[in-house]
């Protein structure tokens, strides 16, 4: 399917960009029909504390846990009838960690497609029908965030904060730490391991389910809703009278907030 997103534009400066890649495949012209194939891989070292950032259009992201301290990411660019060797993948290295990007061709007219932290940054394509798959290692202690337009996202295992965020597509995060993650049509798997929170943590969706297990021991205000579908608990809170959960955990703190407006929420009890 071809695709045009159009996202705001920020600016930051290129710092380091390390990729290689090889191109397998065979063509087949009689249909009009290419399916190609680019191959790449970036290594690199993090220290705990670090955010690695994965930032696709259209592809999916799946994160596991390294067994060192070394970064491998990986990627896959695979294109029908136009050319993956057309979208590139950046690496920019900056104070708080790594971004790396799928960068599509610019738009003529429009401002330069960038590879930023923090956003999607000016990132508005070309109609091409190429998509970037990534797979990545994550040391640990070193936090993970993963977003795509067109998508999933997986994150198993990881052991750091993760943060996972899509369009169309769904989200599977497993941490032993601090989590979040967001999606406008796909559903939402999530296990965090910390009990202790220092902020407020937020899964949605539009169109999808949530299943979010907590440890059973956190403490942490609760705010569940769905507007079109069930919401149930594990742990003891008030049910409202719109069925939605409002209600306190342990000695309270942060908030924990699951939103979906068509499907069912569900929290559950970890371990």
């Amino acid at each position: 399917m071809k695709r045009t997103i159009a996202l705001p534009a920020t600016a930051l400066a290129v710092l380091s960009l390390a990729a290689c890649e090889d191109a397998t495949g065979p063509d087949n012209d009689e249909f009009h029909f290419n399916p190609r194939v680019i191959e790449g891989e970036w290594r690199g070292q993090a220290l705990p504390g670090d955010l690695l950032e994965i930032k696709g259009i259209s592809g999916d992201i799946q994160a596991s846990a390294s067994l060192d301290q070394e970064i491998v990411v990986k990627w896959t660019k695979r294109g029908q009838q136009d050319d993956p060797a057309s979208v590139s993948v950046q690496v920019v290295q900056h104070a708080n960690g790594i971004t790396i990007c799928a960068v599509y061709p610019d738009v003529p007219g429009q401002p330069d497609n960038e590879c930023l932290p923090g956003d999607f940054g000016h990132m508005a394509t070309q109609d091409i029908d190429v998509d970037v798959d990534f797979t990545v290692t994550v040391p640990a202690g070193v936090d993970f965030r993963g977003r795509t337009i067109s998508g999933d996202i997986n994150a198993d295992h990881l052991r750091g904060d993760v943060e996972g965020a899509t369009v169309s597509g769904d989200v599977s995060i497993t941490t032993s730490e601090l989590a979040e993650a967001s999606t406008i049509s796909g559903s939402i798997e999530a296990s965090i391991g910390r009990s202790d929170w220092d902020r407020d943590l937020a899964f949605t969706t539009v169109s999808g389910s949530l299943s979010v297990s907590i440890p059973a021991n956190t403490n942490a205000e609760v705010w569940a809703t769905a507007v079109t579908g069930s919401v149930s608990s594990d742990f003891s809170l008030p049910v409202l009278h719109d069925g939605s959960i409002r209600g306190t955990l342990g000695s309270g703190g942060a908030l924990l907030r699951l939103s979906t407006v068509a499907g069912s929420v569900r929290l559950r009890r970890g371990s």
